[in-house]
């Protein structure tokens, strides 16, 4: 059988950083992010007895043995849960963006997590298969139920993610500037625990989580940005002050930063920023004034790609092969 299925890479609007259980990727605290509509995967999943092994191509090329690892282990527990041993055929394929901290690990899997899981026959409901797909990147949860949503790292005893708003029902506009970066995400992820602030960080989520939560649900943009842009600069302080010192900004996103805050107390402009564990910036805005944020931003950065809210984790009717 053959499935094919598209999710959506996040935002990170509450960012997560740390993992209390690495291998099953429990975090220490929830999150919140915003799925990216033009920032999307594909993949497709074939199963049959026919096949003589495990196949996966990513983006036209054999995985890493980490990547692989990670891709079995979600393919592994959704054929228990199925109760099937066949083996499969997984292509994916991401939107052809370069960068890093644009969450394409959560749309991957999310989209591996669907596509696998329905060519199993298995019909998990979102909260279950968001516990599956996890176990290879924890945002994955998130960009399975799509829109503006919360991972639970613990609510009774499991962790997964639920939808807050629908991608249609908040109007918010992106602007992404794509910036490349060898640095693992992972790494960053365990060195944290190692800097002086993150005890301080966990205490200022618990308000922030509620806040977001408050702004998401009155439909409030311009709370929704500005707590994103302040969670930003609290998550890379941590990341600096790790004991690998670890500065994952370049000095194009300092300079886009600075274009962003200039248009904002300037100009009156509504615009915010918001980065995750990487270099590229979200520009986050209202639809009115995308147009006259994207032509400053284009001044400093050769690529920048506009984008909606994207909604959740969908079987397709077109395969990859």
């Amino acid at each position: 059988m053959k499935v094919s299925a598209r999710a959506y890479a996040i935002q990170g609007l509450v960012k997560y950083h740390g993992l209390k259980n690495v291998k099953l990727r429990i975090p220490y605290h929830d999150s919140i992010s915003v799925c990216m509509k033009s920032l999307d995967t594909v993949t497709t999943v074939e199963t049959g007895n026919s096949l003589q092994r495990d196949r996966i191509l990513i983006n036209g090329t054999v995985p890493t043995t980490g990547e692989e690892l990670r891709a079995r282990v979600v393919i592994d527990k959704l054929r228990e849960l199925a109760g099937q041993k066949t083996r499969v055929r997984v292509e994916s394929r991401n939107a052809n963006v370069k960068g890093k901290g644009l969450g394409f690990s959560a749309s991957g899997f999310a989209a591996l997590g669907l596509a696998t899981s329905k060519a199993l026959g298995l019909s998990l409901e979102p909260r279950e298969l968001s516990e599956v797909v996890r176990l290879g990147a924890g945002s994955a949860a998130r960009s399975l139920v799509g829109g503006f949503s919360i991972w639970y790292a613990n609510r009774k005893g499991r962790s997964f993610a639920e939808q807050l708003a629908s991608a249609s029902s908040i109007k918010m506009r992106t602007l992404i500037v794509p910036i490349p970066s060898t640095m693992k995400t992972d790494r960053a992820h365990a060195d944290v625990l190692t800097s002086p602030f993150f005890k301080a960080r966990l205490a200022y989520l618990e308000g922030v989580i509620r806040r977001m939560r408050g702004a998401i649900g009155r439909r409030n943009v311009s709370e929704i940005c500005r707590l994103a842009e302040v969670d930003t600069l609290n998550l890379h302080a941590i990341t600096m002050t790790g004991r690998l010192e670890t500065i994952l900004v370049s000095p194009l996103s300092i300079r886009i930063m600075d274009e962003v805050r200039r248009l904002r107390e300037e100009e009156g402009v509504p615009v915010w920023y918001s980065l995750d564990t990487g270099p590229s910036v979200f520009i986050n805005t209202e639809p009115k004034s995308a147009s006259k944020v994207e032509r400053r931003i284009r001044t400093l950065a050769d690529k920048v790609i506009p984008s909606d809210p994207g909604g959740p984790a969908e079987v397709l009717s077109h395969h990859l092969f």
